[in-house]
């Protein structure tokens, strides 16, 4: 055999070769396809089909008034099943549909009829139309389209729904309300009451298509879901606002690090407002931790625990405020370490009383010395009688543990210096504990944050007040720190803001940062207090972390806070208010109905009655009546902007126009008559949008 025919037989083999295998080929698929396709199809839809979990719509988080903090508001994926349409009804309404699709999704008219047409030749059940999200208002509309209006059933046309958490006060109490991420994990009340909000997943049949998308199957097995619980805080949106903006100004003002307020009603226990900011990178403040309650919002207080300090000298000794103490020139060695104090100097002998209101770290670090160190246990177990050792047991999880040395660590420096606040830490809101227990006549009450959980309006479960400690201190020694706490704003470091409309009681706080075991030119300032303090409705704390700048202490950054926000809570709430009775009373004589007003009203009125009136300044507006024998004199009122206007005696229209242009709400009592009393003390500073209260008659 040549090898010409060899390679030419070796060609006919290969090629008969290719020929079977093809045609091997072509049967298996004709096999596969028509004699076993339907056992494949099973099994592929069988591998296809899954039982997923439905989420629940997750509970409404409410402020004290019912006011929405967060909410899950529902959004919609827009699919169809192409197949179902009657063909009829499909082709009447293809186009118009198209172009109801292209008006708000963007692609052409003749793109959607393509893709629908397109998915009804081949049978397919589930055609993405959209993979934006649309709102209910728009799913409402979409549900009187073309087609559309037939219903699932009718006209094939499918809204996946899936639930996005919406805060309509947007970042206010932004921490405070806190998240949940995708692995359950978050902060705040979204995360620490998840097993109520979250409610329980559904489940249902989904199968997969093309995309790897999975479209539902109403098969009738599904489980449907059991939406979460609402929970009600006791956060007041208008003092929230009022705490946050109070603070974010004096952080700018003074470059701090850090800052957090709380506001507490003092027989409740329920927290009104709180609020946690922080300089980021940007240089803008924001909420990323809640330090007011976390471990990482552990410090040394400084100052302000001298408070405890002086309730277990005056539990343990019989001591008056009127004792005197001697503290040197200002500088008292304690073993190996020196404790100062502020004034250069010092402050030689003085009464306890003033000691505590000058805030001398000598006087109380002698003092406890003095009493607890034969015996320091004495002392941590009058500690632990304020509440003070352990974890108060508050609502949200993270809550920062007290950090207290135990008495086996202790240096010949240590009880001294816990004295003054130091060698101690706790949270800002474990140090309002205790000024809120002074507040409230001794009893110290767990702070509240969450009020009840409910459903459908029925509540499910409600949390009271608890007692931590039913009398922190004698009645005795607790007369005597009230004394105490109002003798520092009235004479004492926080003089500066005193006020002469109500009384504040608080105590100062200033502490050096310490960082890897030594002691920073850096402070952590606050200020710890109630008012009113005749009769105190609310305590609240003040904490800012390294302010910058000459002004550095707690009296001159934390403590004008506390009165910003303790002044315009004062003017917002009319039940603290007392009903001053004004001076000028109207003189008894011919004229009493003219008391004051427009001078050029009044003026006009009596010249018409022929009755004689004058006043020394013709150009001055507003005036009050005096009688001079039978006429009537007229002396100016002094309405100085920014102040609040003496109104007694005017006529309502005169009254609101004064009031309503120094920027106050007015509430009116009375049918008709004059101003005879107004809430707000005239002279005294308008805070804008803050509540007057005046009686006519």
């Amino acid at each position: 055999m040549n090898i010409k025919k060899s390679i030419l037989l070796r060609v006919r083999v290969a090629f008969l070769l290719v020929l079977l295998f093809s045609i091997a080929i072509i049967y298996q698929i004709f096999h596969i396809q028509w004699i076993e396709g339907e056992k494949w199809t099973k099994l592929a839809e069988e591998i296809s089909l899954s039982y997923q979990e439905v989420k629940a719509t997750r509970g409404n988080i409410y402020s004290d008034n019912g006011s929405l903090l967060a909410t899950s508001l529902p959004f919609y994926k827009v699919s169809m099943d192409p197949t179902i349409a009657d063909e009829q009804v499909f082709r009447n309404n293809i186009d118009s549909l198209s172009y109801l699709l292209s008006k708000n999704f963007g692609q052409s008219a003749t793109y959607y009829k393509q893709k629908i047409l397109s998915g009804r030749q081949k049978g397919n059940k589930y055609v993405i139309l959209s993979r934006n999200l649309i709102g209910y208002q728009q799913k409402k509309e979409m549900e009187s389209w073309p087609i559309f209006r037939e219903g699932r059933l009718g006209g094939g046309v499918i809204f996946s729904k899936t639930d996005k958490r919406f805060r309509p006060f947007s970042n206010l109490a932004f921490r405070t309300i806190g998240f949940l991420n995708e692995n359950e994990y978050g902060a705040g009340l979204e995360y620490s009451f998840n097993d109520y909000l979250a409610g329980q997943n559904g489940k249902a049949l989904f199968q997969k298509i093309s995309g790897g998308s999975w479209r539902p199957l109403y098969d009738g097995s599904e489980v449907r879901p059991k939406d979460g619980f609402d929970i009600q805080t006791t956060i007041d949106i208008n003092l929230q606002d009022v705490a946050e903006s109070a603070l974010l100004k004096h952080l700018m003002q003074h470059d701090a690090d850090m800052g957090c307020v709380v506001v507490m009603e003092v027989a409740t226990g329920e927290i009104k407002a709180i609020s946690n900011l922080k300089k980021m990178e940007s240089g803008k403040y924001g909420e990323v931790y809640n330090y007011a309650v976390g471990s990482h919002g552990l410090r040394e207080p400084g100052s302000t625990m001298k408070l405890a300090s002086y309730i277990a000298l005056f539990e343990e000794k019989n001591l008056k405020l009127t004792d005197t103490i001697q503290t040197g020139e200002g500088e008292l060695k304690f073993y190996k370490e020196t404790v100062r104090d502020h004034k250069p100097g010092g402050y030689g002998t003085i009464t306890l009383q003033e000691a505590f209101e000058k805030s001398s770290n000598i006087a109380v670090a002698k003092m406890v010395d003095e009493t607890f160190k034969e015996n320091p246990q004495r002392f941590l177990d009058y500690m632990k009688n304020m509440g003070l050792t352990q974890p108060l047991g508050f609502q949200m999880i993270g809550e920062g543990k007290p950090k207290i040395p135990p008495l086996n660590q202790w240096s010949g420096i240590t009880l001294p210096w816990m004295a003054y606040g130091y060698g101690l830490e706790f949270t800002p809101l474990h140090v309002l504990t205790l000024y809120n227990a002074i507040a409230n006549e001794g009893k110290m009450i767990r702070p509240v944050l969450v009020r009840s959980i409910s459903k459908v309006d029925k509540e499910i479960n409600t949390f009271k007040t608890n007692v931590i400690s039913s009398q922190i201190c004698s009645k005795e020694t607790l007369k005597k720190m009230k004394i105490l706490l109002e003798g520092v704003v009235e004479r004492g470091t926080a003089s500066n803001i005193s006020n002469a409309n109500y009384k504040i009681a608080g105590k100062t706080g200033t502490a050096q940062t310490l960082k890897d075991g030594r002691y920073l030119r850096q402070y952590y300032t606050s200020f710890a207090g109630y008012f009113p303090a005749e009769k105190p409705k609310y305590s609240a704390i003040v904490v800012m972390d390294n302010p910058k700048g000459y002004r550095q202490y707690g009296s001159d950054v934390a403590a004008p806070v506390f009165k910003e926000i303790a002044d315009k809570i004062y003017a917002l709430d009319l039940k603290m208010h007392d009903q001053y009775e004004l001076a000028d009373k109207p003189e008894i004589g011919v004229f009493p109905v003219v008391q004051a007003g427009k001078k050029e009203d009044l003026s006009l009125m009596l010249n018409y009655l022929g009755i004689s009136n004058h006043a020394s300044n013709n150009e001055v507006e507003w005036v009050r009546a005096a009688i001079n024998k039978n006429a009537i004199k007229w002396k100016e009122t002094a309405n100085q902007p920014g102040l609040v206007p003496d109104v007694n005696g005017m006529t309502l229209r005169d009254a609101l126009y004064l009031l309503e242009n120094s920027g106050l709400e007015v509430v009116v009592k009375g049918q008709k008559g004059r101003v005879i009393t107004q809430s707000q003390l005239p002279g005294s500073r308008a805070l804008k949008g803050s509540t007057i209260k005046i009686e006519i008659g």
